[in-house]
């Protein structure tokens, strides 16, 4: 990616740019294929992650963390999606889980949990999708029920992201069901020995195979009453709306750079491929398609460009962050379909970089809030 192209980025992050490149290439990198069969990462990169400080860079030094900004996460977005490793959940847990601790939680909380996020010593996670719910949140079913200083909470979560290694998790449960997206409020729950909570299996994905993908299971778990998020119980769908935006920019990111590499790689690809006594680049076809996929890469990099602006001064509107989740993962996949016709039968060997893409890529039109609820969204407004 070159810093040019992009107003928002500074000669710091340029700095940090290549530094967090540096971490992946040595420490994601090589590991990688191996995370894929096992379906999860290995526990200490956590760690390790920590102490290179690439785990909550914008929150604030105060708390631990790096004291940037929303750039400092889309750096990271970028480049492990441009390096296609996926297995690391840094997107949920130092862009999502570690903002709304930051935003909603109390200073004692703040103090006790995000310290030992930004040390990669507790691994965040949000549980918002169930077996029967998943964009249409106020569908949820599980339980919250208050008990004295404590609440009890039933239910069960499906397609978590780091719900395999997951030590905090915030728990999107219904404290009322009588009072629709009213009643839904976010309960903070520390797992360790923890009675009454159970993981299940982790989950077998098309892609991004090794990114711990899980179910939770909650049976009368007891947390204590000050874990709800937020001073009082029903904000917790006010508080998710809050937040999706800047969920939906990370999804939009992450598109925008394996984009980017799908075209790059490709090129190289088809300069170097002979077929019929001349390089596949010779034909037209060839040329034709890659001008194609170019193209749409150009014009995602510059509303992408543009979005990052609006979000770092704050103007970034809901409406226009479901516009870039849903158009530059709906590119993405197009993109890389047409790339990967291009590898012809090499583009169907895991082996090669495009097939992986083809794989991680489908699941960003559905998570975050499927693609035809971000253009609901959208509808809305006109």
């Amino acid at each position: 990616m070159s810093a040019t192209q992009s107003p928002w980025i500074t000669d710091d992050l340029v700095i940090f740019q290549d530094s967090i490149r540096r971490f992946i290439a040595n420490e994601l990198v090589p590991h990688e294929e191996r995370w894929w069969k096992q379906q999860h990462i290995d526990r200490d990169i956590w760690l390790k992650a920590g102490e290179f400080g690439m785990l909550l860079p914008s929150i604030p030094e105060q708390y631990g963390g790096g004291g940037g900004t929303f750039a400092h996460d889309a750096i990271v977005t970028l480049e492990q999606s441009r390096a296609m490793c996926t297995s690391l959940g840094t997107n949920v847990h130092s862009g999502i889980v570690a903002h709304y601790i930051l935003r909603y939680a109390s200073e004692e909380q703040k103090l006790a949990w995000l310290p030992k996020m930004a040390r990669g010593e507790l691994v965040g996670a949000i549980a918002m999708s169930e077996p029967g719910a998943g964009s249409d949140l106020q569908a949820i079913k599980t339980r919250a029920v208050r008990d004295g200083d404590e609440y009890v909470i039933n239910g069960s979560k499906t397609f978590i992201t780091n719900g395999f290694h997951a030590d905090i998790i915030l728990v999107v449960a219904k404290t009322d069901p009588e009072k629709g997206a009213k009643g839904t409020s976010i309960i903070v729950i520390e797992t360790r020995e923890l009675a009454g909570f159970r993981r299940g299996r982790i989950l077998e994905k098309i892609g991004q195979k090794g990114q711990d993908t899980t179910e939770l299971f909650f049976d009368d778990v007891r947390v204590p009453a000050a874990n709800l998020l937020g001073p009082e119980e029903g904000k917790g769908f006010i508080q998710l709306m809050q937040q999706l935006p800047q969920e939906r920019m990370i999804i939009a990111l992450g598109a925008l750079a394996t984009m980017e590499r799908a075209v790059e790689e490709t090129a190289e690809y088809v300069r170097s491929r002979k077929v019929f006594g001349q390089t596949l680049l010779d034909l037209q076809n060839t040329r034709f398609k890659l001008a194609e996929c170019k193209s749409v890469a150009t014009i995602a990099r510059a509303f992408v460009d543009d979005c990052m602006v609006k979000v770092l001064k704050g103007e970034l509107s809901g409406e226009t962050a479901a516009m870039a989740k849903w158009w530059c993962t709906q590119q993405n996949c197009q993109v890389i379909d047409e790339c990967l016709q291009l590898h012809g039968g090499y583009g169907y060997m895991l082996e090669y970089p495009i097939a992986r893409m083809y794989a991680n890529a489908r699941v960003g039109r559905i998570f975050g809030g499927s693609n035809e609820i971000m253009k609901e969204i959208i509808a809305r407004t006109l």
